[in-house]
């Protein structure tokens, strides 16, 4: 089972993806990155939670848009 994401977590990624979505990329270092310019206060925890987190709905919609092979 894997670890689960609070609220503020989401809500804070959420609205970084509306008001910036061609700036985030699948890979957790360049959202680290990003992030630290963007919210510059938040500490490295947090920081670290959210770019995994938008990582991971980056590779998900990537995978979503690719189409499957057919056999």
């Amino acid at each position: 089972m894997g670890r689960v994401k609070s609220q503020v977590i989401k809500r804070t990624t959420r609205k970084l993806l509306e008001r910036y979505p061609e700036l985030f990329k699948s890979t957790f270092e360049e959202n680290k990155k990003i992030i630290a310019r963007i919210l510059p206060d938040t500490d490295k925890r947090t920081r670290n939670s959210i770019a995994g987190y938008i990582a991971r709905l980056k590779k998900q919609e990537t995978k979503k848009k690719k189409p499957r092979k057919s056999k």
